[in-house]
């Protein structure tokens, strides 16, 4: 007896302790995300179907691992409006030992959101941020992109206040680290959003940010411009060539760089709506951007180098992205589809003259069916379809010899003619084997997945590689025309 009385006094003098250590575990929470794959590719790819997401995520990502930690340093009662705080600490990259050519090097990896939380300070219903403020609506999850988002380069001060049905962002900064990096320059960032929920059934948001990059007379980081430089002087980084061919000796009276002002904006849009029949939930996002400025770049003629400033020259370019994405039960527990469309251009009115990223039209639609076999084994089948159009003229290469195939065999040697085709359209079909664990659902995770991709574009070898573009006569690395491009994939993707 006497031993048994011993343990139930050790017991209740342990019983607080076992209790605050389990409070305490509360406190502290853990989340994150990651996806590995093994995609051997017996066409010389880089195993990935294609270049990018534009045909969907699937086959066309890389590994990826993140974490977020969660700590409550200060904890309200449930139910009422106490003052509470949380630090919260995100760490993600995209590298895996042996998945990828980085071979899981940490230098892939980054903290990019750290923050604090603190609600019911000062204000009611309000939650403050202090930190990394980045905001937004959703994500298409078929393309893993955020048409729809603020502040991802703004590190400052935000207040969210929540009212049913009504939510409320402000929020101001510096994004001047974002943006400028070593060559720091402050930015200052302001801006906000609102998402009003009508029931059940729909949303709404919009939202947007400015950001000034103020005149510093003598801060060689500030925004400056090089005057009179020609566009095509620009693009062909042949500034000071032809500076001192029409000045010749007067390399001293090079233009001096002049102090400007900078900005770039902006705005964004949500509507969402569904559990109406078989449409689950219906999404769309828009986003309208204002690019900041380039800085500058250096140019060595005759053995002296000169820097020349673009604050001018880069002022002007724009994209807008819209995106849909449809979640549909065709046969309840047996049949699922995500359905996906895909807009975006963007403009430089200020090159008129060379193709590139900047001057193009881009579309795609995605269409995902998954099949359940059982409650843990399904099926998947997705096809895609995508357009990318160059505003400028020639971009791609659609053949192995595109120099005899362009404006009648004569190559452009001034370098604006960059291929023999203004667009390139890809279509891609994936399928293979889902497991599920946890059950039905399109984005059920964790996700094991044995898959089959087949790629087919009009321009020459549209996918990762290290096959030599070059026509030289000595070239010993020829190869044939490659339209098609099929990779196996086994991939593992969770979040927890």
């Amino acid at each position: 007896m006497r031993g048994a009385a011993r343990t139930v006094a050790v017991a209740a003098l342990l019983l607080p302790a076992l209790a605050s250590a389990e409070a305490a575990a509360d406190r502290f929470n853990a989340g994150g995300y990651f996806r590995v794959m093994a995609r051997p590719d017996f066409e010389g790819g880089d195993g990935r179907l294609g270049y990018w997401n534009l045909s969907g995520r699937l086959l066309n990502e890389g590994p990826w691992a993140a974490l977020e930690l969660g700590l409550d340093v200060l904890q309200a009662r449930p139910g009422t409006q106490e003052v509470w705080a949380a630090v919260h600490a995100k760490l993600e990259g995209g590298s895996v030992r042996n998945v990828d050519a980085a071979n899981g090097s940490l230098a892939q990896f980054g903290l990019t959101q750290l923050y604090v939380k603190a609600g019911n300070v000062v204000l009611d219903r309000v939650t403050w941020q202090l930190g990394t403020l980045e905001s937004y609506f959703g994500i298409l999850g078929l393309y893993d992109m955020r048409p729809a988002s603020i502040f991802s380069d703004t590190v400052g001060v935000s207040a969210n206040y929540h009212f049913d049905p009504v939510d409320v962002l402000v929020g101001l900064g510096d994004s001047g680290f974002a943006l400028h990096g070593a060559a720091y320059n402050s930015v200052p960032t302001v801006g906000g959003s609102v998402r009003v929920r009508l029931g059940d059934h729909a949303e709404i948001g919009a939202g947007g940010q400015y950001a000034y990059e103020p005149r510093v007379d003598g801060n060689q980081n500030a925004p400056y411009f090089t005057p009179g430089v020609r566009p095509e002087d620009f693009l062909r980084h042949e500034v000071v060539k032809h500076f001192l061919e029409e000045n010749p000796g007067q390399e001293a009276l090079f233009p001096k760089p002049q102090p400007t002002s900078a900005n770039s904006s902006r705005l964004i849009g949500h509507l969402g709506f569904g559990k109406l029949g078989p449409l689950k939930w219906d999404d769309f996002y828009v986003g309208y951007t204002k690019r900041p400025p380039d800085g500058r770049y250096v140019e060595t003629f005759q053995s002296q180098t000169y820097t020349i400033y673009l604050a001018q020259l880069t002022a002007r370019r724009t994209q807008f992205q819209a995106g849909n994405e449809m979640l549909l039960t065709l046969i309840p527990d047996r049949l699922d589809a995500a359905w996906g469309l895909l807009y975006g251009r963007d403009v430089n009115p200020d090159d008129t003259l060379a193709p590139g990223d900047d001057n193009r039209t881009y579309w795609s639609t995605v269409l995902r069916l998954q099949l359940y076999l059982s409650q843990t084994v399904h099926i998947l089948v997705e096809s895609s379809l995508a357009e990318e159009k160059s505003a400028n003229g020639r971009l791609y290469r659609e053949h192995v010899d595109s120099v005899f195939q362009n404006s009648g065999g004569v190559p452009d040697t001034r370098g604006f003619e960059m291929g023999d085709s203004d667009t390139r359209n890809t279509w891609q079909l994936k399928g293979g084997l889902v497991l599920n664990p946890t059950g039905f659902g399109i984005y059920a995770r964790p996700s094991l997945r044995l898959l089959y991709g087949l790629q087919y574009s009009n321009q020459q070898a549209a996918y990762g590689n290290a096959f030599v573009a070059s026509l030289d006569q000595y070239n010993l690395f020829i190869g044939p025309e490659r339209h098609w491009h099929s990779l196996v994939a086994v991939e593992a993707e969770a979040w927890f």
